[in-house]
Parts: C-alpha cells; structure tokens; sequence
C-alpha cells in the first residue's frame, strides 16, 4: 500500500499556496485562511523545501509566484478542485444523488453570449444542484484553454488548432464548426476597399494561411478588444471586418454580412478540461448538453450588400 511521505504536500499546504498566489501576500493570505502570517510563512517554506525549489518572490510589495511557483500554484488548484470533486461525487453516489455541485466554465464572449445560455438552462432543468460559475475570457495565446490548464476552470469553451498547443493533462473535443464573413456597413457598394477594423484573437492555422493569401485585406487601421467592439465600429462605418458566424449572432440591420466563398476560412470551436475531470459528473453533464445543443455547423446570416 502506497504510503504518504514527509515529502508529500498535504491539502492544506496547497490552499495556502493558492492563497498566497491570489491574495498576492502571506499577510492577505493568512487573514483569508484564517492563520497567522508565520503559519503561512512556515508552510510556504515547509512546501519549498519539499519541492525543491523557490515558489515565490518576497519584496515589500507582497509575494508573486515564481515560474515554479506558477506551475506549482496551477497544480495545486486542480489537485484541491479533483479533492473536492471526489468528496462531492461519493457522497453523491452514497445518496443516490444526482450531479451536484459548482462548475467553473471560461468562455470566450460570443460562447458565452450565444452559445451557453441554452447549454446552460437545459443543465439546470436537468441538474438542479450543478452551480455553473462562468468567466469570460480574451480568447489570446493561452485563452480560455490557460484557464483549466491553470485549476481556475473545469471546462472551457474554446478555440481548436490554434498556434497555443493543448497543455499537459488537458483533453479536447470538437462541438461545431463555424465559417468567417466579411463584415461592413449595410448597402455599401464595396466593403473589400473598405479600412480594416480587427481585434486579436485566437484562430486556427487554416485561417491564417487564408488571411495570408489575401491581397486585398490591409493592415488594420483600428483595432478594437473583442469582437463586440468590432461589430459596433464597422456598423457605425469605420471599416469592414472579417469575423466568425458566432460573433454575428444578433447583428444589427446596420450591419452587412457577406459570405466569402467556398474556400471561406472556419473556426473550430470545441471544449477543453482537465484530464482528471472529464470523467466527473458535473463535466460530463455539461457535456452532454453542449453536444445536445450547439449546432454540427453555425452558418452565416444571410445578410449581403
């Protein structure tokens, strides 16, 4: 039988890494946890010493996590959610219990506009006791998929075949696919000599060898955070862009929509979660009712000039 060691971290210790890491100091931490600074001092140094190595930095300012230390914090709060999980599920089973408990969801902005609302009331008809907690999130570099990989989500809606590979630990499954249009103010004779308006997002590498082919799109002259200030810039007539069908869900009649073509770039939109999850109750019910709802393929309004 597999025995615990002086050099196992104990699941107390990994609550106050992670509250070290989100208060930003051992005083916050320790008022948090309800401890005192040299407890939190002495734990921090006690997992340390374990480890190996230096999981944060002290200055006058606080404490911030080294790259060890991020790694070490990320860990940690997926080992305390997979804890949590497990109480919850046994206690579960014992009562004959249906899926229950809180799920953390990050969803870039038009998944969590469009798509999760009635994801997320077909979950609670079905699963009363689930608590979905959802987080909207820059779909840039690690995006949505950082979020689980860092223990702060179970499942993200997210991006697939971006340049960001999947992370250690973590799975990933396709739900739909959706094709890109070129966006520009109603009734203009030609949105291709249009400025571009553009915002930074993740995107698959199909998508970008299209957009490199393109001669006739220019630089971005204005470039926005999200798609919704995007949407808001070309319909006020400050340019066109080229945006995915889930961000034109609800478009405004000011807005143009024209299809770009058979070889029209797409973007694969799916969920990520942490290996150690998927097979929980509460992924797995939002599973099932992603699959149940989100559409095989979302299609561009039919909106042209």
């Amino acid at each position: 039988m597999a025995r615990t060691t002086d050099a196992d971290l104990a699941p107390h210790e990994l609550r106050v890494l992670v509250a070290v890491a989100v208060t930003g100091g051992f005083s916050a931490a320790a008022e948090t946890l309800g401890l005192t600074q040299s407890a939190v001092s002495h734990s921090v140094r006690g997992s340390e010493r374990k480890i190996g190595a230096v999981l944060f930095e002290r200055g006058r300012n606080g404490a911030r996590p080294t790259p060890a230390g991020e790694k070490a914090v990320a860990h940690a709060r997926r080992i305390l959610r997979l804890l949590d999980v497990l109480t919850t599920e046994v206690r579960g089973a014992a009562r004959s219990d249906a899926a229950k408990g809180p799920l953390r969801i990050a969803a870039f902005r038009s998944a969590a506009l469009h798509l999760l609302p009635p994801v997320l009331q077909r979950l609670r008809a079905r699963h009363p006791g689930i608590e979905p907690q959802v987080r909207i999130i820059r779909e840039v570099g690690r995006g949505t998929m950082g979020e689980v990989a860092d223990g702060k989500a179970d499942i993200a809606i997210a991006t697939l075949g971006g340049s960001v590979p999947l992370g250690s630990g973590l799975v990933a499954s396709r739900l739909f696919e959706e094709p890109y249009a070129l966006v520009h103010a109603a009734g203009h004779a030609a949105p291709r000599s249009l400025p571009l308006v553009d915002w930074a997002e993740n995107c698959g590498s199909y998508t970008r060898d299209w957009w490199a082919a393109q001669d006739w799109i220019p630089k971005a002259t204005v470039e926005a955070e999200d798609d919704g200030a995007v949407l808001s810039l070309v319909s006020a007539g400050h340019g066109m862009a080229i945006m995915p069908a889930l961000s034109l869900v609800g478009a405004p009649d000011s807005v143009g929509i024209t299809d770009l073509g058979p070889n029209r770039p797409t973007r694969q939109v799916g969920y990520v979660t942490a290996s150690e999850l998927a097979g929980s109750a509460v992924v797995r019910a939002l599973v099932r009712e992603l699959r149940a709802t989100a559409p095989q393929g979302v299609s561009v309004p039919g909106r042209e000039a």
